[in-house]
């Protein structure tokens, strides 16, 4: 546990640090030379973890820039920052307030550093971002042309459908590259794709938004997502345990491919069967079975983990 703690509270332009809840508060831009005054700020306060909160992007470069400097950092959660603050009487809100929250909210946690993705992971994580984007785009897209019969407009339309699938067609193989390049990816890719069903964009999109896959236990990496159903009790009562918060994206993903592996899957057919049976609602195996493919592409990427850490 961190005894020293800096909160910086992030935006576009400002980086708001302060040590503690009470401590030396001190602004600083958020440019390369800003953050290595920040740098400086918290080795003279003796500071043993940075936390700061994840507000659209603009913490990525002084969260990367800050370890350069030697300096741990954490990201946290803002909505829980906020809730923490707002139950511990916090209810006024001012940049150098809400730096000392991040702070409190760190050291009562026990938030650990987390250290910057790999250059090629950032890659990927980019590729795949960008894939996606395109690909929810050429959906729009289509779909909203088929709604005007104008042959100027649909010709507008096609020619913007025409650049949007070379653009997807030019990211697929570099993706592809990437993973085939790096000797785990390419293990992890063929014990992923094992599982009849599962294809090349959902490893791509797992390894980019889910770099935690074969690192920790099932139970934790269904929690991380989102399947892990929460207890909801109280007294004598038991209420329902539902699942909620994770990584939509992940989620996403994995409701569509679990569909086409309990096809191919006897295990997975076998399942849905006696859930459906039982008189289980559809949401309820649509997410058992969302879970159960996590659990076995995990438990299959530990494997190889294990096996290429032996290797080398």
């Amino acid at each position: 546990m961190a005894n020293i703690i800096c909160g910086v509270d992030v935006s576009s332009e400002m980086l708001d640090a302060r040590i503690g809840m009470e401590g030396a508060f001190e602004r600083f831009a958020s440019t390369p030379e800003g953050v290595e005054a920040l740098a400086t700020f918290c080795r003279k306060h003796s500071v043993e973890l940075v936390a700061m909160e994840a507000t659209g992007g603009y913490e990525k470069q002084p969260f990367v820039l800050l370890w350069a400097q030697s300096v741990p950092v954490a990201i946290v959660n803002p909505r829980s920052v906020r809730r923490f603050a707002e139950a511990m009487g916090l209810l006024e809100k001012t940049d150098k307030i809400d730096a000392g929250a991040i702070a409190w909210f760190a050291q009562v946690k026990r938030i650990k550093p987390r250290e910057p993705a790999s250059e090629i992971q950032e890659r990927l994580t980019a590729l795949v971002l960008r894939l996606r984007q395109l690909t929810d785009l050429r959906t729009m897209q289509t779909n909203q042309r088929r709604l005007v019969s104008d042959p100027i407009v649909q010709k507008a339309f096609d020619d913007l459908l025409a650049l949007i699938t070379r653009q997807i067609r030019s990211l697929e193989p570099e993706i592809a590259g990437l993973i085939d390049d790096d000797p785990l990816w390419k293990k992890l890719d063929a014990a992923c794709r094992s599982v009849k069903g599962v294809a090349d964009r959902t490893v791509a999109r797992l390894f980019a938004d889910l770099p935690e896959l074969g690192t920790i236990s099932n139970k934790a990496i269904g929690k991380l997502v989102g399947f892990a159903p929460l207890a909801n009790d109280s007294g004598k009562r038991t209420g329902k345990r539902a699942v909620r918060g994770g990584r939509s994206s992940v989620r996403s993903i994995l409701f569509v491919v679990a569909e086409l592996v309990r096809r191919y899957e006897p295990d997975f057919a076998a399942f849905h069967k006696r859930l459906s049976e039982a008189g289980k609602p559809k949401k309820v195996i649509r997410t058992a079975i969302a879970h159960k493919l996590l659990t076995r592409l995990n438990a299959k990427a530990r494997d190889v983990r294990k096996e290429f850490q032996c290797a080398t």
